[in-house]
């Protein structure tokens, strides 16, 4: 386990090797369908922990680019005519160019004041999702088209899976790369203290900008792939407990881990699944798991495993 997460090539080797087998575990396309929904949440969260654990910044907002991505693919092809595939393209650079514009100001912004602001931009997605029903269907949501390339007709539990996981493979594989990077050496440094990055020579600002307009395409292109495999769309994918849903994956797993935002997003996603038979208190006995796990885990699940492994070894 340790030296699987030191190398970038065997954690990408480990999760295609994941992804390949947990098919032949599945009795029903149920379980296929919860491990797409883990393989996109798990995207959206790899794109949040090049911001969170690799630059250090808070957003509590991810939730909203989400959305935007989401809605690209419902709304271009319902009222601009554009193919599903071209609206997720289309839908992946405007939360780009959105994350840049917004960015540029509120990145200036440390700690509890950029975690605010983050906060109301998700909060001001969501709300115009919601009021603008001539266009989003409002607070109901609206159908999303079925993608079809070459006369294939994109749809199926089964399909998509594939689909989530290819792209949840590749996300983690760029987040990898990118770590052992000039770029992503300049993100850590500036995650242990801004300051010393920027007496060694590193633009600050420009790499938490590049970090949050990556996330936000992380997360753009994750909703895109919600939207599109369940077919139908509302606000609540831009709602703020989507985006608090995004964050804990990342901190459950192990800020800074691409492997542990995959475990952090299928913590997650399956745990109310085996929880339904507690009906109301759900939510409270989840509540107080996450609370159990992070006191006994505090570094996230998978850096504090792999620390124990080779203390072991030693």
């Amino acid at each position: 386990m340790a030296k699987l997460t030191s190398s970038r090539y065997a954690q990408v080797l480990l999760l295609l090797a994941v992804v390949a087998v947990l098919p032949l575990l599945f009795p029903s396309s149920f379980y296929l369908r919860v491990a797409a929904l883990v393989w996109i949440s798990a995207l959206a969260a790899i794109g949040l922990n090049i911001l969170v654990g690799y630059a250090g910044q808070v957003s509590l907002g991810q939730a909203g680019f989400l959305g935007i991505g989401a809605y690209a693919v419902a709304v271009g092809p319902a009222h601009l005519g554009l193919h599903p595939l071209v609206a997720m393209v289309a839908g992946a650079a405007l939360a780009g160019v959105i994350a840049y514009i917004v960015g540029k100001p509120i990145l200036r912004l440390r700690g509890y004041y950029l975690a605010i602001a983050t906060l109301g931009f998700g909060l001001l997605v969501a709300l115009v999702l919601t009021s603008e029903g001539a266009w989003t269907g409002g607070p109901d949501g609206m159908s999303v088209a079925r993608p079809v390339l070459f006369g294939w007709r994109i749809s199926g539990a089964e399909t998509w899976y594939w689909i989530s996981g290819l792209f949840m493979v590749a996300g983690a594989f760029l987040a990898l790369n990118l770590l052992d990077s000039p770029g992503g050496r300049s993100l850590r440094a500036l995650h242990d203290s801004e300051v010393a990055a920027m007496s060694l020579g590193v633009d600050v600002a420009t790499k938490k900008l590049a970090a949050f307009v990556l996330a936000a395409v992380y997360a753009a292109v994750a909703g895109s792939l919600l939207a599109l495999m369940n077919g139908f769309i509302t606000p609540d994918a831009a709602g703020f407990l989507h985006s608090i849903e995004i964050i804990t994956m990342v901190v459950i797993g192990g800020m800074g881990s691409v492997l542990g935002c995959v475990v952090g997003a299928a913590f997650l996603v399956m745990l109310p699944q085996t929880l339904t038979f507690l009906h109301d208190y759900e939510h409270a006995v989840l509540g107080l798991l996450i609370m159990v796990f992070m006191v006994l885990l505090p570094r996230g699940s998978v850096p504090s495993i792999a620390a124990r492994l080779r203390r072991a070894a030693a």
